[in-house]
């Protein structure tokens, strides 16, 4: 299952990888990612003190069931947003921090800053304020988050092996030969 309570599991590290999200109450939780275009949102209750992170690849498309959706930042919000009301988390005492969204790619388009604009204009949209995290750049992020807290920590990657991990090659873009007909629909 994508989404647990980590309370009661040995090592309390939790890595959250593209279409995951994580929701904890445990005060020795940390959740950890890793970014390239992708952005991470991290989201908490500041009250009661339960919090969770996403990761997501894009921001919006279509999906063929629930585990492609789950790559897609508009699923991914829903999905933590909801999990953290499930546990008692008020949407009137949430707040954000934001992560990736790095311009991986030269001369592609800029995936990262479509990443980092959907999360900021959703967050917006829904009355969650935004105070903290680090968008954009070049450069691929190692981030940490205690949920319940709210405390954050990045780093960047400079591994290769890791960066490399995170560059999957542009898919080709298929050719199609024009014949000069015209299909109509």
């Amino acid at each position: 299952m994508i989404v647990e309570n980590v309370s009661n599991r040995p090592g309390k590290r939790v890595h959250v990888v593209q279409g995951e999200h994580h929701v904890s109450s445990d005060p020795d939780v940390v959740m950890t990612t890793i970014l390239g275009s992708c952005v991470a949102v991290c989201l908490r209750d500041t009250e009661i003190g339960i919090g969770g992170m996403n990761h997501f690849l894009l921001p919006e498309g279509k999906a063929e069931g629930l585990d492609e959706g789950r790559r897609y930042g508009a699923f991914a919000m829903e999905l933590l947003i909801n999990e953290l009301l499930r546990n008692g988390g008020r949407r009137e005492r949430m707040e954000a921090k934001l992560f990736g969204g790095a311009r991986m790619f030269g001369g592609l388009s800029d995936v990262g800053a479509s990443n980092a604009a959907f999360a900021e204009k959703f967050l917006r949209d829904e009355g969650i304020p935004v105070v903290g995290g680090s968008l954009g750049g070049l450069s691929a992020r190692r981030v940490q988050y205690w949920p319940t807290s709210g405390r954050a920590q990045q780093r960047t990657v400079t591994d290769t092996n890791e960066v490399a991990s995170l560059k999957a090659p542009p898919k080709p873009v298929p050719v199609v030969e024009d014949d000069g007909d015209l299909e109509l629909f």
